[in-house]
């Protein structure tokens, strides 16, 4: 925890000799954090958190907040549950924050939404899913694009729907991401009165999942919604590339978590093609608002530097959005007060480098900007293919579409 601490506050430091010189007469803004830098998350946490950085070089470079600079104060969380209420609660009362940012995912996040209600703390969520649906924290805002909570499961059912998918089949993984993904397309299922024919949920700790998709494959079903962490993505399409899915099989993904970093995608190269699943920023003409081509520009060389993912489509422009807002809020405000930020952002919508954002009452966005994307003539080792688009072509929303669904799945996968 130490050396993470040491580090933020280094590259601080390093960041005011290139700044305002009123920065050395005034106590920083400190920015707390926990972030996965080891552990299953890691990948993605170590590109959110490197999205983070240039934003706060940024700030910086600009005057900081209020005058004064911006710093972060970030601890590895391992990718663990158990790690992050003690974190947290450290960042608040010993490290006393000004402000906090949640870590990269819904597993680590929601242990401590508990904690800030009580708190009466603005938390600015970083890739969480559903995490505030039971607490009902009013100063919580998603930086990430799902929308209401059906919106994920419907947009993919109305592509299979309109494929020709009459029946369904679900697997997920055992743990609170997949399952509330799997809740929601249940509902939706349920709904449209597409049953599910086949539905298991595996352990996280599973490696081989064979013996699971001849089961599934047995049962027939001609939609496959798969909602799944990054150790367990890759395996579960290698059983597929495998065994095979079936004929019948209209559409197959949905909410595969790791299907959107370099080394995930890089490793499973041409595996990954037919598939359609979620994401949240690719290189489409669509995709670009102001600053977003000048964030890459500087991602891209500090990625290889910090040895983070080269892409860092998934996270990192979020993170840096995540930023945005809370500079708009701050300096709106010109204040530090948690509940005037908190109230700027619900009423307000922001510009940031991944298009407008505007929150509902539950903090979560208005409108979902949650992509569908199939994988299409993707090559094995090589990375710099998903620089291009027409790799994932957007199927989903409607605004950003850049092309149509190919099915059934087998005939997309040539």
């Amino acid at each position: 925890m130490k050396r993470r601490t040491f580090l933020g506050g280094a590259m601080a430091v390093a960041v005011v000799g290139h700044g305002s010189s009123a920065f050395a007469q005034q106590s920083p803004i400190k920015i707390g954090m926990s972030m996965p830098q080891t552990g299953g998350l890691a990948g993605g946490g170590k590109a959110s958190l490197l999205g983070i950085e240039i934003w706060r070089d940024d700030i910086n470079a600009k005057g900081g907040l209020l005058g004064r600079k911006v710093e972060l104060v970030v601890y590895d969380d391992k990718s663990s549950a158990s790690e992050t209420p003690a974190i947290y609660a450290k960042l608040v009362d010993v490290d006393k924050v000004d402000l906090l940012f949640a870590p990269y995912a819904t597993v680590p996040t929601a242990p401590i939404m508990p904690f800030v209600k009580q708190r009466g703390l603005l938390l600015m969520g970083n890739f969480s899913f559903q995490v505030n649906s039971k607490v009902g924290h009013d100063m919580w805002f998603n930086n990430a694009p799902w929308g209401p909570a059906d919106s994920w499961a419907a947009s993919f059912l109305d592509l299979a729907q309109k494929a020709g998918g009459k029946n369904m089949a679900l697997l997920t993984a055992d743990q609170e991401f997949a399952q509330n993904l799997a809740l929601t397309a249940r509902d939706v299922a349920k709904k449209r009165n597409i049953p599910v024919v086949f539905d298991q949920v595996y352990p996280p700790n599973t490696v081989e999942f064979s013996s699971i998709i001849r089961a599934l494959k047995a049962a027939k079903p001609d939609i496959v919604y798969v909602a799944s962490y990054p150790p367990d993505s890759a395996g579960i399409l290698r059983a597929v590339n495998e065994i095979g899915i079936g004929d019948d099989v209209k559409i197959f993904g949905g909410g595969m978590v790791g299907l959107q970093f370099a080394a995930v995608m890089s490793n499973l190269g041409s595996l990954l093609n037919g598939v359609v699943n979620y994401n949240t920023w690719l290189p489409e003409k669509s995709m670009y608002f102001d600053g977003t081509k000048e964030f890459f520009d500087k991602y891209t060389k500090r990625a290889i530097e910090a040895k983070v993912d080269p892409l860092g489509y998934y996270l990192a422009p979020f993170g840096y959005a995540m930023g945005e807002m809370i500079a708009a809020a701050v300096n709106s405000t010109k204040s530090l007060d948690q509940k005037g930020i908190a109230k700027y952002l619900r009423e307000n919508e922001h510009k940031t480098i991944v298009g407008p954002i505007a929150f509902a009452a539950d903090g979560e966005r208005k409108e979902t900007a949650t992509l569908q994307a199939q994988f299409r003539g993707v090559k094995d080792k090589d990375i710099e293919q998903f620089r291009s688009s027409g790799k994932q072509v957007i199927l989903f929303p409607d605004k950003l579409k850049t092309g149509d669904l190919i099915s059934p799945f087998e005939a997309a996968r040539k």
